[in-house]
């Protein structure tokens, strides 16, 4: 559709938006019939005609009875344009932009290719994901912190002082957490679709941990849990103190809640097994202390992981196969299952055949990699005790 104005300046400034856009010689038209008066129309054409002697842009006339008639305005020269409307062209605010926000970091080379791939944005007069050109400030920020991620610097100190240690202000990092974020998965895996704050805590950038809930025979410390209570919740940092008088038959994690509950109440009333709850995508204080149960367990004890039979529900069960570095089983996780009670799942390219090759769950990500998948949440099957184990 053609581009038709009435303000001159609007006009100018959007031929050479355009320009920076990419688009090859842009034009634009006035819109003859939407001038309040012949003053204003005689207003807006002496502009163009200044901008035309500036050499800038070249107005094009009517043919035939409409000869004295404006009919469009078609850019020229993109520089001349820029120096005559007082205005510095986007690839050199890009430039300038991206000078300014790494100036003196040092970075990993992904977040620099990020870096880059702004820049390159900008440069055509466009944002990236949210951030405008010129704004080096909040680059910089989000930059330095999640280069302190990739480093580490995050571990042992909770969100806000992290925050105040690295960008100088507590609030930092939760006003920049997309970006950041953002940044970050340039770095490393990220599961798609989830809250920042929670991608985050996968990281270990979080507040404070949530307590690990578990479900089992053992003591902490030397002392073993008492009034037989079904589960009892720790620090995740204390379960490198747990021992075992006798190992368990198994130990199993869960995603969700209220299955995690039905399992230990109904399925394990005599606690045979550690069921633990990994609330969801497990944090990096949870994952550790997966680390410190699978290292000490004999190699005997099987360890399960229960999930949603979905992407996501793949996508946690690698990662706690390889927080706990031992073989993990699915467990009411199967293509069987998902065939039997599910329903249509939506197509994603989230998921490629043989792109989880040795690990427990290879087959069902293999299976939710085709397109008549079908999917099913972990509630509506009833908690049985992992197989080989009851």
């Amino acid at each position: 559709m053609a581009r038709r104005f009435v303000d001159a300046a609007v006009l100018l400034h959007d031929l050479l938006d355009r320009s920076e856009r990419g688009v090859a010689s842009p034009v634009a038209y006035p819109d003859r019939g939407a001038f309040s008066d012949v003053t204003a129309k005689d207003s807006f054409e002496r502009r163009l005609h200044v901008a035309e002697a500036a050499g800038a842009v070249a107005l094009v006339r009517g043919t035939g009875r409409w000869r004295d008639e404006l009919k469009l305005v078609r850019l020229a020269d993109a520089d001349a344009l820029a120096r005559h409307l007082g205005r510095e062209q986007s690839i050199g605010v890009a430039e300038r932009t991206h000078r300014d926000m790494i100036a003196g970091l040092e970075l990993h080379p992904a977040l620099r290719d990020a870096c880059l791939s702004a820049a390159a944005s900008w440069s055509k007069g466009r944002s990236w994901h949210g951030v405008s050109a010129g704004d080096a400030l909040s680059m910089r920020v989000a930059l330095r912190l999640a280069q302190a991620v990739v480093e580490d610097r995050h571990v042992g100190l909770d969100y806000r002082t992290f925050s105040k240690r690295v960008a100088g202000h507590s609030k930092s990092l939760e006003e920049s957490e997309a970006l950041v974020l953002r940044l970050l998965r340039t770095v490393v895996d990220l599961p798609s679709g989830i809250p920042p704050r929670v991608a985050l805590a996968l990281l270990g950038v979080e507040r404070f941990g949530p307590p690990l809930l578990i479900a089992g025979t053992f003591q902490v410390g030397g002392g073993d849990i008492g009034g037989g209570l079904p589960y009892i919740g720790i620090p995740p940092e204390t379960a490198a103190r747990i021992d075992f008088k006798r190992p368990p038959e198994y130990v199993l994690t869960i995603e969700n809640f209220a299955s995690f509950n039905r399992h230990v109440l109904e399925a394990d009333p005599g606690r045979s097994g550690v069921t633990l709850y990994v609330g969801g995508y497990p944090s990096r204080s949870t994952q550790a202390a997966l680390t410190s149960l699978g290292s000490a367990l004999p190699p005997e004890v099987p360890f399960f992981h229960w999930s949603d039979i979905d992407v996501d529900g793949t996508w946690i069960f690698r990662t706690i196969e390889r927080a706990v570095r031992r073989a993990l089983l699915p467990h009411l996780m199967s293509r069987e299952l998902a065939e039997r009670l599910g329903v249509p799942g939506k197509p994603n390219g989230r998921l490629e055949i043989g792109a989880a090759l040795g690990s427990g769950i290879a087959d069902l990500v293999d299976y939710l990699a085709g397109a008549d998948h079908r999917t099913l949440e972990q509630e509506e099957i009833d908690p049985v005790l992992p197989s080989g184990t009851d």
